[in-house]
């Protein structure tokens, strides 16, 4: 029988194994971290199934964490529950907006808890092709996440990391149109140098490697007073 494995992460150790004892007994694994820089290290060493995130922790707060995760194609997918002492609704918002998928505030129902364990996990192992899939094929354009490759009509192309991470991102979420501040957060994450319009000199370098007209681009989209989408493949 399959085990879904959990990573906690929280400072507070008493949280830590109240969750831990509650969800083993339900029959999940566990995996623990205590600070926001050590979870990246935890996700590529165990591979967790979802991870239940504190906001606020020593080294990398948990907002940090989420984006950070968010913009590697290779922890996308991984379902996040945020966990935290905060009450404000502004919170929750921003924690839902850059990738979240449930948000509880402490004190919390461990028996609800559980059960949103339940539902997300259920929710992404019913569409295991997107959880799971190294590859992208649209009109041409060919892109194995795994790899890091990338091919117009069979034919390989050479993109820096940052329009690689840039194409991942939007061709991971097609139809989507995504602002150029959505973008520096989800792609460059904290990176405060760069500005709104670095967004538009590497839309314009990514054209120019993988659309054959720029002016009629098949891939990203411009969406005028709104920002880009890679195009609709449904």
């Amino acid at each position: 029988m399959f085990m879904s494995k959990i990573l906690i992460v929280d400072d507070e150790r008493d949280i830590v194994e109240l969750l831990s004892y509650n969800l083993e007994k339900e029959g999940f694994s566990i995996v623990k971290a205590y600070d926001g820089v050590s979870v990246f290290n935890v996700i590529a060493t165990k591979k967790p199934d979802l991870m239940i995130l504190d906001l606020m922790l020593p080294g990398m707060n948990g907002l940090d964490v989420c984006k950070k995760v968010r913009a590697n194609p290779a922890t996308a997918g991984l379902p996040v529950i945020m966990l935290t002492a905060k009450g404000e609704e502004l919170d929750k918002i921003i924690g839902l907006e850059i990738g979240a998928d449930d948000y509880m505030t402490k004190p919390f129902s461990v028996k609800e808890l559980i059960a949103r364990v339940r539902t997300i996990l259920r929710r992404s192992q019913d569409k295991p092709e997107t959880k799971l899939t190294e590859a992208f094929h649209y009109k041409g354009l060919a892109i194995n996440y795994a790899s890091c490759a990338v091919k117009i009509d069979s034919k390989p192309v050479t993109l820096s990391p940052m329009e690689l991470k840039l194409l991942f991102f939007l061709s991971r979420n097609p139809g989507r149109v995504y602002s150029r501040n959505q973008l520096l957060d989800h792609v460059w994450g904290d990176d405060t140098f760069i500005t709104d319009r670095a967004v538009d000199v590497h839309i314009r370098r990514l054209r120019s490697q993988i659309e054959k007209d720029m002016e009629n681009p098949r891939y990203i989209l411009t969406i005028r007073g709104f920002g880009y989408k890679f195009a609709d493949t449904k």
